[in-house]
């Protein structure tokens, strides 16, 4: 039996290429499509996909319609913080399961390890209330102390400008939680458990201690390992809306994801200004992914090939 030509192969994938390419095309001809225009997508699809007049003007809209600039601070403080603080314990964790010689080190990660089986859902609601009684158990615990006040710090309580230190309603109960993740774990360990061990030793010979192989050592050697950890990590918390959705009281302090929904509560069905906010949105998302590329390929491929 011939197998078909290379060029007659291509034909369906670039047919699949294009059906996941037009939701995108999709967004892009709202975001730059008059309101009347989007709201006629449902009968007139093929004017919405390519508008008789493009509208540049909604990309500065979406600055002014809702507090946007806003929603783009308190993302980007959540998600790089929560990221940041994500991998270095990810790969702190890692390195003691697995450089480090302990009494039930297997046994322990493990039982970590089975915390994935886990929904978030599960352990949403015990984490909604130790953020909740955090204030009142830091308060119990350092009675008097004036930086345990936990009143809302700038602004007024409507619209804060900071949050509070801690508890509900703060930057404290949207960045902690998710500074924390056994799937880190779990990816920094297997690709540590790769690099040979014999440069613990010299390292070791010359004078390290574990602070130095960690830090001039294994991390360096983990960047693809890390980049990848890294991408993942961002785009999680980057559009995470169900736990900042709990955790969040006042407007201030909402991210991304909930911002979007003003477009459609307060201002009616504006789906050209949400198309926008949303392109908005995703450019991060690529520009990480392009300067990253290519160690999170490394990244994805580690361990494919052995021998």
């Amino acid at each position: 039996m011939k197998r078909l030509p290379s060029p007659l192969w291509h034909l369906p994938l670039l047919a699949l290429a294009a059906t996941m390419l037009m939701p995108l095309a999709f967004m892009v001809s709202t975001a730059l499509s008059s309101h009347e225009t989007s709201l006629r997508a449902v009968d007139s699809f093929l004017e919405l996909l390519w508008p008789a007049e493009w509208n540049w003007k909604n990309f500065a809209a979406v600055w002014e319609v809702v507090p946007f600039l806003r929603f783009y601070i308190n993302s980007l403080v959540v998600a790089v913080l929560a990221t940041a603080g994500q991998v270095f314990t990810s790969a702190c964790a890692a390195y003691a399961f697995s450089r480090l010689e302990w009494r039930w080190r297997d046994r322990l990660f493990l039982a970590y390890l089975a915390t994935m089986m886990v929904p978030g859902v599960v352990t949403m609601l015990p984490n909604f209330i130790a953020m909740k009684l955090l204030p009142e158990v830091l308060g119990a615990l350092f009675p008097g102390v004036n930086w345990l006040d936990f009143r809302y710090l700038g602004g007024t309580t409507d619209a804060p400008f900071f949050g509070r230190l801690a508890g509900l309603d703060s930057y404290f109960a949207l960045i902690v939680p998710a500074m924390f993740s056994a799937y880190g774990t779990f990816l920094l360990r297997q690709f540590f458990m790769g690099l040979p061990r014999d440069l613990d030793e010299a390292a070791m010979i010359d004078g390290c201690g574990h602070g130095g192989i960690f830090f001039r050592i294994i991390l360096p050697l983990s960047l693809p390992a890390l980049a990848t950890l890294t991408i993942f990590t961002f785009m999680g918390n980057w559009g995470s809306f169900l736990w900042p959705l709990v955790v969040t009281n006042s407007k201030a302090l909402q991210t991304l994801p909930l911002g979007l929904q003003a477009f459609q509560g307060q201002y009616g069905f504006e789906w050209h200004l949400m198309m926008a906010a949303s392109l908005l949105m995703l450019a991060p998302i690529v520009l990480i992914f392009l300067f990253c590329q290519r160690f999170f390929v490394s990244g994805l491929t580690t361990g494919a090939v052995k021998g």
